[in-house]
């Protein structure tokens, strides 16, 4: 029998033993996580697919997987041949998985969910649904039951990020903190996200691949705070150094604690980033819901933090410019997973480069088409011949995180590739060189990307940007430039991607990203006025744009652009990629 349906078969039984009808698998970790540890890939254990987002449902009649736009031909794939059945969200046909068990299963079925990994709001939400036809059990994970060789909860080292590359100490933030606390009338303030945890101790970890995060909690009063993480992380110097601000407890203490809060106690926590199995562990005091202060704080980098984020793009783009030198003079023929391990050993060759900010994406061909490829053994496919390569990376260094995107020309273009690129390139230069006012919401600014395409009947499924953390996740919220009317202010200091994109099925996929940080502009009679500032140092894709599509403004945006690319990294790449660097920055105007 196929692994994935034998697993399937084998959590059925263990529904029947805790009489269960049907078993929710979200596939994040206690603290909503994007990217989870080894022991929380229970999504991509049960199902085989290895998606970052999406929602797996067993019932004793279906496997189901539902998956957004992003991951429609990936997930495709990765069930064929098993019991799953693709759902897609967002899509007429498909209702959601809560309407669809209201829709499907008998009155009182019992649903259950692991507690710890269902957040507060998510069981409001999905009980909404349900309207008592249906009954939902948050309870212990009986995937324990099938998944026999599960990994341990990680217990890696931390490390500290040094005050003059993080711009502010512990102590300071953790003075900002309390005093939006005070203001807000909390008492206690409850963290479970992982990355606001680092953020706010200037501490770093390595329990979850691409993320330098560590598994942990935080509970901060005014007077104290508390963090809840594994006790054998921390030299004893480092230890010693932490315990003068804060104290140190056993990662499960915390269920302890809450209970214990004196009576008059206010708790602010986030319903959406809380787990029902810490909320099971709430007293009898007052709470107050909302989003965490340090969501916010971390957002909007200071001035040190901006520094190393250029400073970390002024690295990446000599790697990327090595990297598409040697590429463009050799003109050999590769895998998919051959380039991407060539870039990552050009990034390596820097001593602060400290590893990938996410898995690559590499896709040729018809593979660009999948919004989030991941090539491997079986998928890895050759370069070789005409195609386009979309080549998605990302580094964590020493003082900042990076995010590009660019889609590489491997032999000759086609017509069609060559107005692709240029539509999409169009709607990436109108993104990057808005000016807005103050108070303005990604989502606000999200058309100017796509613009372009929509006139000609064509548009992309994805976000065309997201947050990204200091030395921490590539994905950061709360802001965010896509549809969905995300009320978060873009505000000066805050870095999002620029990441519009097409994508032909079958065909050939292109996209074009560069990381933004916000900047203030100028002040009117109409109020403060903001704009972008380029982090990204790297060419775009020369011989795919067609000079006629582009207005003379872009054009002389493009040429700016390249000039600023040219000045920055001439002196510091390898000789093997001057005539490359040459070539791609060449102005159009000059041209004429």
């Amino acid at each position: 029998m196929n692994i994935i349906n034998a697993r399937v078969e084998s959590l059925r039984r263990a529904m029947a033993d805790a009489g269960l009808d049907g078993w929710i698998i979200n596939g994040t970790d206690p603290h909503q996580s994007e990217y989870v540890p080894e022991r929380y890939r229970s999504r991509a254990f049960i199902s085989g697919f290895t998606g970052s987002a999406g929602l797996a449902l067993i019932t004793k009649e279906k496997a189901l997987l539902w998956v957004d736009s992003r991951y429609f031909l990936q997930a495709e794939d990765q069930i064929a041949g098993t019991v799953f059945e693709m759902m897609k969200i967002d899509t007429p046909s498909h209702p959601d998985p809560y309407t669809y068990l209201k829709m499907n299963l008998p009155k009182g079925s019992v649903i259950g969910i692991d507690e710890a990994t269902i957040p507060v709001s998510e069981r409001r939400r999905i009980e909404g649904v349900f309207q008592n036809t249906l009954v939902l059990k948050p309870m212990k994970d009986i995937l324990d039951a099938v998944w026999t060789d599960r990994p341990a909860l990680p217990e890696h080292e931390v490390v500290e990020v040094p005050v003059n590359y993080a711009g502010s100490s512990m102590q300071e933030k953790l003075k900002q903190v309390r005093s939006l606390m005070i203001e807000a009338g909390a008492t206690h303030l409850l963290l479970s996200t992982l990355d606001d945890i680092a953020w706010l101790t200037n501490l770093r970890g390595s329990d979850i691949p691409y993320n330098p995060l560590f598994m942990s909690y935080m509970l901060i009063s005014t007077e104290r705070a508390c963090l809840y993480t594994g006790e054998k992380r921390f030299t004893e110097q480092l230890r010693a150094r932490l315990e003068e601000d804060l104290a140190i407890r056993p990662y499960t203490q915390l269920q302890d604690d809450l209970p214990n809060l004196w009576k008059h106690a206010v708790l602010y926590y986030n319903p959406q980033k809380t787990s029902v199995m810490v909320e099971r562990s709430f007293g009898p005091y007052e709470k107050i819901e909302g989003r965490e202060f340090t969501t916010d704080l971390k957002a909007q980098k200071n001035e040190v933090e901006l520094e190393g984020m250029r400073r970390a793009h002024l690295l990446d783009g000599v790697a990327l410019v090595n990297f598409l030198g040697r590429l463009d003079r050799e003109n050999g023929s590769y895998t998919e997973l051959e380039l991407a391990k060539r870039l990552l050993d050009e990034r390596s060759r820097n001593e602060h480069f400290l590893g990938e900010s996410f898995n690559a994406i590499s896709g040729f061909g018809a593979h660009g088409a999948i919004v989030h490829y991941a090539a491997d053994e079986q998928s890895n496919a050759k370069v070789e011949g005409d195609g386009l390569l979309v080549l998605d990376t990302g580094g964590t260094y020493a003082f900042g995180t990076t995010d590009v995107t660019r889609t590489i020309l491997f032999g000759k273009p086609t017509e069609e590739q060559i107005r692709d690129y240029t539509l999409v390139l169009k709607g990436h230069l109108a993104l990057a060189s808005a000016r807005f006012p103050e108070g303005t919401n990604g989502y606000q600014l999200d058309v100017l990307a796509r613009q372009h395409l929509w006139r000609e009947g064509l548009s992309y499924f994805h976000g065309t940007g997201h947050g990204v953390g200091f030395r921490l996740n590539v994905h950061e919220g709360p802001q965010s430039i896509s549809p969905k009317p995300i009320v978060a202010p873009l505000k000066e200091g805050m870095v999002v991607s620029d990441e519009p994109g097409i994508y032909r099925s079958g065909s050939h996929g292109i996209r074009i990203e560069n990381l933004l940080a916000v900047q203030e502009d100028e002040k009117t009679e109409f109020g403060t006025f903001y704009s972008f500032e380029v982090l990204t140092l790297c060419p775009f894709e020369r011989d795919l744009i067609d000079p006629e599509m582009l207005t003379e403004e872009e054009i002389e945006m493009v040429d700016a652009y390249h000039a600023w690319v040219y000045d920055e990294l001439y002196e510091l790449i390898d000789d093997e990629a001057i005539e490359y660097l040459e070539y791609a920055t060449q102005s159009f105007l000059g041209e004429e």
